[in-house]
């Protein structure tokens, strides 16, 4: 018998029936759009992800609906673009009057950030939500970072929730005792990721005897800093490095407008990060293969936000995108995007743009269950492209609201993508910048003065969109000062270039402790861990 591509109850693919299948999602935190093998990254080795694209498709233009984790996790979860669920920047970060002295700085901005939801509004109807009304079981694995009490996965369609709270990771937790209140402790030095992998394999082991499906979200707190990895890892990335030619430490940071920026990819501790995550994916994919399951499963894999070239740790490369984590350019935006899906044509690279806001109706799409367009109102579906190789791509828009100043160096703005074509808008002067993806994607310059009208049409299409979105906006700072602002600014250049420089030798050096503010000296994280506190 054939089920309709429309049931709820089987799924039709390429000609052939399923019952309605398990739905499994990995989302990385911070991964680069250039920080998988399979995308491009000669020093990073990913194996069990690579599998995974191998066995099913990658949308080489895929973006996240924001620069920042929280924002875009709101967006997965609610098929919205920022502006309209309101979560616009990372939950945590100051916003208004409170920016001047955040971190104890003293700043004299053009503007103050926009205030923000401060959690995910329980009236969104969410992905898990949307698939538990259709009949799945729904767990949630790992961060949340969209509120804490009331505001939790349990409150927003999760079955089960194992890991998930309030925070993003807490103080320095990739290995155990990690103070997280979702989470139990494991033993002293187990991996967190690892441990993360080894719940969601269990949790589909279970599933092999159960006839409901499961809808699975495993949202790994790696690869976000701080960077740590074991010391194996270390030791072989960093052997790596010094194969591949350790290159001059004057070329390997670039600043760029308001930060330096990472130029290459060769951090052996970051390397380690992503091998530990990409272990715990086979540790997973494994279990899915053991139960039989794989047959049923849509798989996706990606990540919430542009890798960090600057700020934080500065960890890895985004080239040649520009920027990365935190910027309004394409380093800032662009995912890896792979999807696995019973049926769909293997080992496939698709052209067509494509935004995280695309997962809720995708997926309920390829699950044949029911869409929610008044829900998903900023994703479309992506199943076409995925089981018809013969899909055209086909222009569509895109917009992002980021009205924040962020550790990583991005300004304040809004984006257009229309095409080809894309429009930043910078709230501190009202400026823009147009670029188009074909005519270079390095967005090394920007196209105004080439394309007067394009600036004009796009800028006014963006502004028409915040107002019909309701978008929450910064204000002018009364107390700005050019002169200080500048200062300001160059200083933190100059300290930041010499931390990113200095760090780059110690971690690249055979005679690396990983030491770090949280430890005493015998206690380094690739180690046994004092226990923490933790945050509720």
């Amino acid at each position: 018998m054939l089920f309709s591509c429309a049931s709820i109850t089987g799924v039709m693919f390429n000609g052939y029936a399923q019952e309605k299948p398990n739905v499994l999602i990995f989302l990385v935190d911070d991964l680069g759009w250039k920080d998988l093998a399979c995308t491009g990254s000669n020093y990073y080795e990913t194996p069990n992800i690579d599998r995974i694209a191998s066995q099913g498709v990658i949308f080489t233009e895929s973006y996240s609906a924001s620069t920042v984790s929280s924002p875009s996790r709101a967006s997965i979860q609610t098929g919205k673009f920022t502006a309209r669920h309101g979560v616009t920047d990372w939950i945590g970060d100051a916003s208004g009057e409170a920016w001047r002295t955040w971190r104890n700085k003293k700043r004299y901005s053009k503007v103050l950030p926009a205030h923000y939801k401060h959690e995910l509004d329980t009236a969104e109807v969410t992905i898990a939500e949307a698939f538990h009304e259709q009949g799945y079981i729904t767990y949630h694995l790992g961060k949340w970072h969209l509120g804490g009490k009331g505001s939790l996965p349990e409150n927003h369609g999760y079955d089960v929730n194992i890991g998930g709270y309030g925070r993003g990771l807490n103080g320095s937790m990739y290995f155990s005792p990690y103070g997280n209140p979702k989470l139990k402790d494991g033993p002293a030095g187990e991996n967190l990721t690892t441990r993360l992998g080894e719940e969601a394999a269990a949790i589909i082991k279970k599933h092999k005897k159960q006839d409901s499906p499961f809808f699975l979200m495993l949202n790994f707190f790696a690869v976000h800093s701080p960077i740590q990895c074991s010391k194996e890892k270390w030791e072989y990335f960093r052997d790596k490095a010094e194969k591949m030619g350790i290159k001059d430490d004057s070329q390997a940071f670039v600043v760029d407008r308001t930060l330096p920026v990472r130029q290459y990819q060769d951090n052996p501790v970051y390397a380690g990060l992503i091998s530990h995550m990409d272990d715990a994916v086979g540790i997973v994919m494994r279990a899915l293969e053991k139960t039989g399951l794989d047959k049923n499963t849509i798989v996706v894999f990606t990540s919430d936000n542009g890798g960090v070239s600057a700020g934080e740790h500065y960890q890895t490369s985004n080239l040649p995108l520009r920027g990365g984590k935190g910027y309004q350019w394409d380093g800032g935006l662009r995912v890896p995007l792979i999807i696995q899906a019973p049926g769909s044509i293997k080992n496939r690279e698709i052209a067509q743009p494509a935004i995280n806001t695309d997962l809720y109706p995708t997926l309920l799409d390829l699950a044949g269950l029911s869409l929610r367009p008044e829900q998903h109102m900023d994703g479309i579906s992506l199943k076409e492209y995925i089981i018809n190789p013969d899909a055209v791509p086909v222009s569509r828009r895109m917009y992002w609201h980021y009205p924040h100043y962020g550790s990583h160096g991005g300004e304040p703005s809004s984006i257009i993508r229309d095409g080809d074509w894309k429009l930043i808008y910078y709230h501190e002067d009202l400026r823009t910048e147009l670029y188009n993806n074909t005519i270079d994607k390095t967005e090394s310059g920007h196209l105004n003065a080439q394309y007067p009208e394009q600036v004009e049409y796009l800028k006014s299409q963006l502004l028409s969109w915040l107002k019909e979105t309701g978008a929450l906006m910064p204000i002018g700072d009364m107390e700005y000062h050019p002169v200080k602002e500048a200062a300001y600014k160059a200083k933190q250049i100059q300290t930041q270039m010499k931390n990113v420089q200095k760090t780059r030798k110690k971690l690249l050096d055979p005679n690396f402790k990983p030491l770090d503010k949280y430890c005493k000296p015998e206690d380094i994280w690739w180690g046994q861990r004092a226990p923490q506190k933790t945050d509720k």
